[in-house]
Parts: C-alpha cells; structure tokens; sequence
C-alpha cells in the first residue's frame, strides 16, 4: 500500500465499497474465474485522484480479482509507463483516458 493512500484503505467507506465488489462480482475474479481476494482500481488511484470518489469508491472503476489477475494488471500497466494503461479492448490508452 502507497503512503499517501493508507488512510483511505483504512477508512470505513472503502471497507463498505470492497465487501459491495465482493457481493456484486460473488467472490470471482471477474477475469478468469477463480477466487476473487483482490479489489481493483481499474484506474489507479494516485495523490491527484484520491479524492474523487468516481474514481476511488466508485463501483464501475472497481473489479474483484484473484492474486495472479491482479499481479497482471500490475504488471501490465508498469510495463507501459507512468500515467497509460490498456483499455478493455487491449488498446494503450492514457490513464485520464480510461473508464
């Protein structure tokens, strides 16, 4: 966990919204199919966005994934650069630029 995002992992709304993931996608890496332990910030939170709850709390940027998906999806964007990611299509995409 990134310091500058502690307290908001720690924060009730957050717990509310990762057990509602949890429900929602009923326990299944929405990805492959196994057991989902992870929830994901499709777009990655960082200082400037942390405060936005579309961003942050918001259940369409949200996916429950397994370790091994979410090590992926990691990976994938570190890959790539700061500030891009691929979008669901596959394309490379600017992350301002995703939803």
């Amino acid at each position: 966990m990134r310091g500058f995002a502690k307290a908001f992992y720690l924060s009730p709304e957050w717990r509310r919204v990762r057990e509602y993931v949890y429900q929602r996608d009923a326990g299944l890496c929405v990805r492959c199919g196994g057991l989902g332990e992870i929830v994901h910030h499709k777009t990655p939170l960082t200082p400037g966005n942390i405060s936005d709850t579309a961003i942050a709390l918001g259940e369409s940027n949200l996916e429950l994934l397994c370790r091994e998906c979410h090590g992926r999806a990691h990976a994938h964007a570190s890959a790539l650069g700061e500030g891009l990611a691929f979008d669901e299509s596959g394309n490379v995409v600017r992350l301002d630029e995703c939803n």
